[in-house]
């Protein structure tokens, strides 16, 4: 079991937490303000879920899910994350975003643009590339025909394998990239980014080295 803060109270982090929750982790949920505000929010779609403070939420977990809107990211506190395995879900789409400096013509993908200002956080990319929708309805157990794979990219290895186990129990089949740059493949833009994809189609599509 993992203590894991869920930031984000919007489509897709309650279903990361109430995912979290069914496989057995003690996870909490917050919003940019009182925890009070997204209480009902919590009852109602992740039942078992603490809506907290963030920096509180933080403080404790060993895994922080960011599920914020990327133009929420530069507020913030980088010292916040030091010593955490953070699990970037984000994704830069500047028609929903607008134009963030931060994030326009690095070079990068955008979860390395994260690391970079997480520089004492260890970042792991994945839950990106699949709508909410999708996330929540369809999870299947390991070996069910049919079952979709998610990217997991990270440039540390036992922080890739302990996301991909993540992945794995909310019902996914992951797909183990070893640099963060890889997650570059999963963001807008890309065939696999909303594409409903098994392992092997995602590995086709995506034309990269995975590791099994």
């Amino acid at each position: 079991m993992s203590r894991i803060a869920v930031l984000g109270s919007g489509h897709t982090g309650p279903i990361v937490a109430r995912m979290a929750v069914e496989t057995g982790h003690q996870v909490s949920i917050s919003a940019s303000g009182d925890p009070r505000r997204i209480a009902l929010i919590a009852q109602v779609l992740a039942p078992g879920a603490e809506a907290r403070w963030a920096a509180d939420a933080v403080r404790d977990a060993d895994i922080v899910v960011l599920a914020i809107p990327m133009h929420a990211f530069a507020s913030l506190d980088p010292s916040l994350f030091a010593g955490k395995l953070v699990v970037d879900i984000m994704n830069y789409w500047p028609p929903n975003d607008g134009v963030l400096e931060m994030f326009e013509n690095t070079g990068r993908g955008s979860s390395e643009v994260v690391a970079e200002r997480l520089a004492g956080a260890t970042v792991v990319k994945t839950l990106n590339h699949i709508g909410y929708h999708d996330m929540d309805e369809r999870r299947l157990p390991a070996g069910a025909p049919g079952r979709l794979a998610l990217g997991v990219a990270g440039d540390d290895p036992e922080a890739v394998d302990t996301v991909a186990d993540l992945i794995d129990s909310f019902g996914f089949d992951p797909v183990r990239f070893s640099s963060l740059s890889a997650g570059r493949g999963f963001e807008p833009g890309h065939p696999v980014f909303g594409a409903l994809l098994t392992r092997d189609q995602f590995l086709s599509e995506l034309d990269l080295l995975a590791e099994d």
